[in-house]
């Protein structure tokens, strides 16, 4: 089985179009825990697009009490602001159970490639070993690259969150599929084989995930904006039912 770790940045981002405090972030994510996900998902960034730090404290008070895995992902490079505590510094506040180091930009609108671990790699491992002296573990963002991936356990990663939008983009084109499917497959059983738990995320649904989990071995998944969109029409818990049941 793999774990579905749901991302609530939209309910946020929808908050914020008005203001105020409808839809409730913590309410949504109580139901989609009571609904089965086996954690939550934040990735704060600093212009407040959608989770706000507070938000993040919220739900890191939410997921302990739920007993359920808070997974805070991020570029660990993101610095303090007037209106941000820095990623870092939120992280290692809060510690939750998995860090996910993403190399975004902070003018990007989401998330679109892996780490480029080709040259010097200090601070990034730097910011590893901070996060494990606080017993947090640590999955790197990558694209399935093998070469990329045995530098991620050099520096001291737990797991790999592979990149899917590649995938998810060439779905429709079988030629295509199968070419991706074979090359996240490869990437998973590298990462297996040398000590490395494999998470995926970006753009994976209802309508490409099952095809993905047959071929692919992975711990767990990270969804968000489809899982959302999905439950405006058939409704939170059994949108989470949906995903929980290709999961299995």
């Amino acid at each position: 089985m793999t774990n579905l770790s749901v991302n609530v940045n939209k309910i946020a981002w929808l908050r914020n179009a008005r203001e105020g405090g409808r839809p409730n972030l913590v309410e949504l994510s109580q139901r989609i825990i009571d609904a089965g996900a086996n954690g939550i998902t934040v990735h704060p960034r600093p212009d407040l697009r959608h989770i706000r730090p507070e938000d993040v404290k919220d739900l890191r008070a939410l997921t302990k009490l739920n007993f359920v895995e808070f997974n805070i992902e991020g570029n660990p490079f993101s610095k303090a602001s007037s209106i941000y505590p820095g990623f870092m510094e939120l992280v290692q506040e809060l510690r939750p159970e998995q860090c996910t180091f993403v190399p975004d930009q902070d003018h990007q609108l989401t998330s679109d490639h892996g780490w480029d671990l080709s040259n010097n790699n200090n601070d990034l491992e730097l910011c590893i070993n901070r996060l494990h002296d606080l017993n947090i573990r640590v999955s790197l963002f990558m694209d399935p690259n093998e070469k990329q991936i045995k530098e991620a356990k050099n520096l001291g990663a737990d797991r790999v969150e592979l990149y899917t939008g590649p995938y998810a983009e060439a779905f429709f084109d079988e030629d295509s599929r199968r070419k991706y499917l074979q090359s996240y497959s490869e990437a998973s059983q590298y990462s297996k084989s040398i000590g490395l738990g494999v998470n995926a995320g970006h753009d994976l649904d209802q309508v490409n995930l099952k095809d993905f989990l047959l071929k692919v071995d992975v711990d767990e998944v990270s969804i968000g904006q489809a899982l959302i969109s999905d439950s405006l029409e058939e409704g939170l818990e059994a949108t989470v039912h949906n995903y929980l049941q290709i999961c299995q």
